[in-house]
């Protein structure tokens, strides 16, 4: 960072980023993982941030760190317009759904864990996020290429009613309504197996891992847990997950090894 500013104008840039975002003090402390006493100490300017919080605090509020040390970044209305600068990457973060590899993930899945009774739809989708998410962080390119929306009870994938609906018209899965410890639980059951010759080595490894992980978890269970991750904190109720958020996760999430590649410092 060229400029230098004072605690107190990275408390003001940052309180009026986070109200003109929505975030309240609470909402910005569960996505950042910082204490919200640590929030308003910060925006009354009587904390540092370094430089590991102010790139979490630059994904979730959306602006550039460049933009966010200049000069002419003092007023509420620079603050109102000023438009977030995704970093330069090869990376294709906009995710573009692949029926094919989805139904085959699903169906692989499905076979290997549909007969646990505590796999209904919750547990299902979230085996889903956990293996496209993990490989998107492991090797910056999308599995499946679904689309996930932060809704209340963790992430869903979009579009998967229909696809599901169509497997079931074209006999590869079969929907069945059971009773489990007195809920309701919707089940899917797979009538084929998966083509593996449509999963390369490193994404069935990816969706092994996942599966060893958490298919023995109970619904609520991987719900907490989804909701604790960092895609999921950072993004708003009813929003599409930025898959970008991955590489903010930390322990026990983040499933690759960074080593040494960001050194942290104060601003």
């Amino acid at each position: 960072m060229k400029n230098r500013l004072s605690q107190e104008k990275i408390g003001q840039r940052l309180t009026g980023l986070r109200k003109r975002r929505g975030f309240s003090q609470e909402d910005l402390s569960k996505a950042v993982k910082i204490s919200r006493s640590s929030i308003t100490q910060i925006e009354l300017g009587n904390r540092n941030v370094n430089i590991m919080e102010l790139q979490r605090l630059s994904i979730v509020l959306r602006f550039s760190l460049d933009d966010f040390v200049s000069g002419d970044f003092g007023t509420d209305q620079d603050v109102e317009d000023t438009v977030f600068k995704e970093p330069e990457t090869d990376r294709i973060s906009v995710p573009s759904i692949k029926v094919d590899k989805f139904k085959n993930v699903l169906l692989y899945i499905l076979e290997k864990c549909a007969g646990k009774p505590n796999v209904g739809e919750t547990v299902l989708y979230k085996l889903l996020y956990f293996s496209d998410f993990n490989y998107y962080e492991l090797y910056e390119d999308h599995l499946t290429g679904a689309n996930y929306r932060k809704l209340p009870f963790g992430p869903v994938p979009q579009k998967l009613d229909s696809i599901l609906q169509q497997m079931i018209t074209n006999n590869q899965l079969q929907r069945v309504k059971t009773d489990y410890h007195g809920y309701l639980q919707t089940r899917y059951l797979p009538l084929e197996k998966s083509n593996l010759t449509e999963l390369r080595a490193s994404e069935k490894e990816v969706i092994d891992r996942v599966i060893e992980q958490f298919s023995d978890w109970s619904a609520t269970a991987i719900s907490n847990f989804s909701h604790k991750d960092m895609p999921w904190l950072a993004s708003k109720e009813g929003e599409d997950i930025d898959y970008e958020l991955v590489f903010y996760r930390e322990a026990p999430f983040s499933v690759r090894n960074y080593g040494e590649e960001i050194e942290e410092g104060g601003i």
